[in-house]
């Protein structure tokens, strides 16, 4: 009985220095600072992540002038699509890339994902009275997009990747829901450009872009450079 009774607290102990440095291990990957104004004080590979922004914001993300601001137009010429392809647009917000994309892949499917339910509940709505039967909108969490493994053909984050709070596990959960071949879109606000107007922690340059997603799966194939306010930065998982 003493023999099990020691063998058990033994296997306990084990058991417990496991998780604690499998905890500790996951923690390593963030540290933490003063938030800067815009930021949230958490720290990932020397960037300070943004803060989400809220879908009160909504009149700026459907301003009429941000297809000619940014060139939207020439961004989904530049997308690798056919009327079959399926799109995950994650941070989906207003749906100003969901329902422009969405006539091009009539026999596809378009998953707008969102976290915040304003914005579902207004995609949902926008979807319907476009009559958009193959767009899905999905709730994701802050770790995850929520979509089902291996369904999609080409995922796109619009000036949104720089504001996940666990952009490590979201790239892992990306990665697992792309097919084999499947690619993953960053649009992101040039901070190598003093002249792009929008606030620093909501820019992103290449060089971190490049070494975030490379240390998790992915490989860069396509660095457009046809636009005048974003990074146009195509991967394809490894």
């Amino acid at each position: 009985m003493k023999k099990f009774l020691y063998n058990s607290a033994f296997i306990l102990i084990i058991y417990s220095y496991t998780t604690i440095c499998i905890a500790q291990s996951a923690d390593s990957l963030y540290t933490f600072k003063e938030p800067s104004r815009n930021g949230t004080g958490k720290v990932y590979m020397g960037r300070e992540i943004a803060q989400v922004m809220s879908f009160d914001g909504v009149a700026w993300l459907e301003r009429k002038t941000r297809a000619r601001e940014e060139n939207t137009n020439l961004v989904i010429s530049k997308l690798p699509i056919r009327k079959y392809t399926v799109v995950a647009d994650i941070g989906a917000g207003s749906g100003f890339y969901t329902f422009r994309i969405a006539p091009l892949i009539p026999a596809g499917k378009l998953y707008a994902v969102e976290i915040q339910d304003d914005a579902i509940n207004y995609l949902k709505d926008r979807s319907k009275s476009l009559k958009f039967d193959h767009v899905v909108v999905v709730k994701g969490n802050e770790r995850s997009p929520s979509l089902p493994l291996r369904s999609v053909d080409l995922a796109i984050m619009v000036d949104v990747y720089h504001e996940l709070l666990y952009p490590k596990e979201f790239l892992k959960a990306i990665r697992a829901a792309l097919k084999p071949d499947g690619k993953l879109l960053l649009l992101e606000y040039k901070l190598e450009d003093a002249a792009v107007n929008i606030i620093p922690e909501h820019k992103m340059s290449v060089v971190q872009v490049k070494k975030e997603l490379e240390a998790n799966g992915y490989t860069l194939v396509q660095l457009g450079k046809f636009l005048p306010l974003q990074h146009f930065l195509l991967f394809q998982k490894k």
